[in-house]
């Protein structure tokens, strides 16, 4: 039974990442009924806030990112500005509302609200609670699976700013392989990264924000941290380059880079870029897209 449960809920991580549902198993009829009425809830449109005031963050930024891409660096150099708070990786996207009943489904329909708002009205409030906590001012989330909903975080907040952060593919590639190379063969590594890359690129070409690519920001951080700040609107700080010295919480694996480099608190250049010869075939057009 313990064996079955991980099967299922590996499988259901995947279909999450890559189609945005899981699998649920019936146990009685007052669920079959609910099931049967989940294809639905799955077309519950994603709105425009109706009123501003629905939220508390006006303005949040999104770091979109591929996994292993150096997004856990960017944000502790982030929450290192006196006025930008960059939490661990929050995964609202997965904190689900669901309408059970007829009678809830009316009262949501008396005050013009659905499911998909009131997830966005409960996701804003904990970006609210993360960000008045801090006594700072710009909120910055960066969790690489928005990638995937990248469409539904700018419906939901119309104000809010995005920065695309890109890396070579193959380092990608090569460090999600790296972080568990028996569980993460460089076939299932290529795959995997690539969905988020794909992903990304689509978010890029579709809405206006800043594109930072990893490797300049490891080789020339000065440059690129007061490119971000201008962007944001906020004075540069010197301070941002010494992460290090400031508590940006534990580096936990599950919520971003848990790794030795990251914990020694400096920036460090990254990995060589490969010649494009040695790169696979499956990553190359993503290589030249991405000018490297």
């Amino acid at each position: 039974m313990a064996q079955r449960r991980k099967v299922v809920a590996a499988v259901n991580r995947e279909l999450e990442e890559r189609f945005g549902f899981r699998v649920v198993r019936i146990k009685d009829e007052a669920e079959a009924i609910e099931a049967i009425e989940e294809p639905k809830a799955a077309r519950v449109p994603v709105r425009r806030p109706s009123d501003p005031r629905d939220r508390l963050v006006q303005r949040p930024v999104f770091v979109l990112s591929s996994v292993r891409s150096g997004s856990t660096l960017l944000r502790v150099i982030l929450n290192s500005h006196s006025q930008i708070h960059a939490p661990h990786e929050m995964h609202f996207r997965r904190t689900q509302v669901i309408a059970y009943t007829t009678p809830v489904q009316q009262a949501l329909e008396h005050v013009d609200l659905n499911e998909r708002d009131l997830e966005h009205l409960l996701w804003d409030r904990l970006l609210h609670r993360e960000l008045t906590m801090s006594g700072k001012s710009v909120l910055v989330e960066k969790t690489p699976s928005n990638v995937f909903v990248a469409d539904r975080l700018a419906t939901a907040w119309p104000k809010g700013k995005f920065i695309y952060l890109i890396r070579h593919p193959w380092s990608i590639a090569q460090s999600w392989h790296e972080g568990d190379p028996e569980r993460r063969p460089v076939k299932m590594a290529i795959t995997h990264t690539l969905n988020y890359m794909e992903y990304l690129e689509k978010a890029r070409n579709k809405r206006a924000g800043l594109t930072l690519r990893y490797e300049d920001l490891t080789s020339d951080p000065v440059r690129q941290t007061q490119a971000i700040c201008e962007f944001l609107g906020l004075e540069w700080e010197p301070a941002m380059l010494e992460y290090g010295k400031k508590d940006h919480g534990d580096f936990v694996k599950g919520i971003g880079d848990w790794k030795d480099k990251i914990r020694t608190g400096t920036i460090q250049q990254g990995r060589p870029l490969p010649d494009l010869s040695d790169v696979p075939a499956e990553l190359r057009p993503m290589v030249e897209r991405w000018g490297y």
